[in-house]
């Protein structure tokens, strides 16, 4: 008999180990890393390999970055979207309070690079009859060296001859160099990867023996939950009041029946910019070079430049990553310590430490050209068949000027067309809209011009999306 696994993603965590690249806003899994693509968007392409009905748990400040990333990996599925971050334990309990009880779940995280789609997918199903027969299944990662970012698994006696993988003695916290250096001479030890398979009653009952707290949250959490389109809304009182704990520390450290398949293939959790670095071929100077990026006379540096030439010269063991609005020069030795660069920028309240100059929207993106006292410029970007909220701006205009494609403008009670090369004026106070009717992307250059010019200066009167809030402040 085949049993039909249901891949769930979990798309929390804020990634600040990768600034600039990465930001609260904008959390490394969304970011384009890896061939343009994002780490979600290759982790749902993997997971198609296994059912292309994929459900996600995510923020609900990222769900249009979600949807984007499912559109882009040609797979289907529904959002649950949580109202704050309440850790994996939490996540991965309303998932399976969602899904059939027999349902065998696949939890994988959505920042993690396994580029052998196939060979995970092998070896995924190798695991279903012991998921199959009430274990908690984990998949741990051969060691290729003894790293002290992972967490490590000890492997145990076999399971029974027909039930393929073995028993787990303990988990191991990250260890030092010479424990991690211990645990792969002693044999036996495996990568903890955080991806479990399992039936969604025998988590459930798990959370019952050991979070039994976490559990009733979350059964409250999704007793009624709201659908729109897609997307599964939880009850946000129910779910702030969950505890925030870990899978790990919840439920796997304390429970008596789990399983470990080995991984044999390549696997990385991308979770600095090392290994990020390490996903790019060396030259015969060990540079790893990415994007417009160049070196000479340099030595083990890695530069990222997807948007102009960064020049490397005469370096050494250096991160060199270039983003619109921020630079990160560090030694390779200081890669761990990036998260403490944006707990600096946080504490003067820069915006860098958050927010990227180009901002996703669910109708596309605008980035932030310029600015000074009363005006700013803008480059917005529409999607075919996109459109912006129905808006109004109570303290500034704003002038279009469409350099790509054909725009419908509605300003008050007329429509305009407005074509290449072509502009139109929004004045302070009109109610307007802009649409993209056409084939291909719009591009509009955006002036800006008033007294105040903040994100929260917007009333919406219909939105595609479901944003109109009048009562509340909101981005446009």
């Amino acid at each position: 008999m085949i049993h039909s696994i249901h891949p769930v993603v979990l798309c929390g965590g804020s990634g600040t180990r990768l600034w600039p690249l990465s930001r609260k806003a904008l959390p490394k899994q969304f970011a384009p890393l890896i061939d343009g693509k994002s780490l979600l968007q290759l982790t749902l392409e993997r997971l198609r390999e296994l059912n292309p009905a994929i459900c996600c748990v995510a923020s609900e400040d990222h769900r249009f970055l979600v949807q984007e990333a499912l559109d882009n990996a040609k797979v289907t599925g529904r959002q649950v979207l949580e109202p704050m971050a309440r850790n994996t334990a939490a996540a991965m309990a309303v998932a399976a309070l969602l899904a059939d009880a027999d349902d065998l779940l696949l939890f994988a995280p959505a920042d993690h690079h396994i580029p052998d789609a196939a060979l995970f997918a092998q070896t995924v199903r190798s695991g279903v009859a012991a998921a199959l027969a009430g274990n908690i299944v984990t998949f741990g990662v051969v060691p290729s060296f003894p790293s002290t970012a992972y967490g490590y698994i000890e492997s145990g006696a076999p399971l029974a001859d027909d039930v393929a993988g073995c028993t787990v003695m303990r988990f191991v916290e990250k260890p030092t160099a010479d424990v991690a250096q211990g645990l792969l001479l002693k044999g036996g030890y495996l990568w903890n990867a955080g991806i479990f398979l399992v039936q969604a009653r025998t988590l459930i009952e798990a959370l019952r023996q050991h979070a039994p707290d976490i559990l009733a949250a979350c059964q409250q959490a999704t007793a009624a939950p709201s659908t729109d389109g897609s997307f599964v809304r939880l009850n946000r009182d129910a779910f702030e009041a969950c505890r925030s704990e870990s899978i790990d520390y919840a439920v796997l450290e304390k429970h008596k029946q789990i399983a470990v398949i080995p991984f044999a293939g390549a696997w990385s959790d991308v979770g600095s910019w090392n290994a990020v670095a390490n996903l790019y071929p060396a030259d015969d100077a060990g540079n790893r070079l990415n994007g417009m990026a160049m070196a000479l006379d340099a030595r083990n540096t890695f530069v990222h430049a997807p948007l102009r030439p960064v020049v490397a010269l005469g370096t050494e063991d250096l991160i060199i990553v270039d983003t619109q609005d921020a630079v990160l020069v560090a030694s390779a030795s200081h890669a761990e310590q990036v998260k403490d660069v944006v707990a600096m920028l946080n504490r003067e309240g820069r915006l860098e430490a958050t927010d990227h100059r180009r901002v996703a929207r669910p109708w596309g993106a605008y980035d932030s050209v310029d600015a000074a006292e009363r005006f700013q410029v803008k480059r917005l970007t529409v999607k075919p068949g996109a459109k912006l909220s129905l808006q109004m701006h109570h303290h500034r205009a704003e002038h279009w000027v469409v350099v790509k494609g054909t725009a419908k403008v509605t300003r008050d009670d007329e429509t305009i067309l407005v074509r290449e090369n072509e502009s139109v004026y929004i004045p302070l106070g009109t109610v307007h809209r802009l649409e993209n009717p056409g084939k291909i992307m719009l591009e509009v250059i955006e002036v800006q011009s008033g007294g105040y010019l903040g994100e929260d200066d917007i009333v919406r009167f219909d939105d595609t999306y479901g944003r109109v809030t009048p009562l509340t402040a909101h981005k446009k």
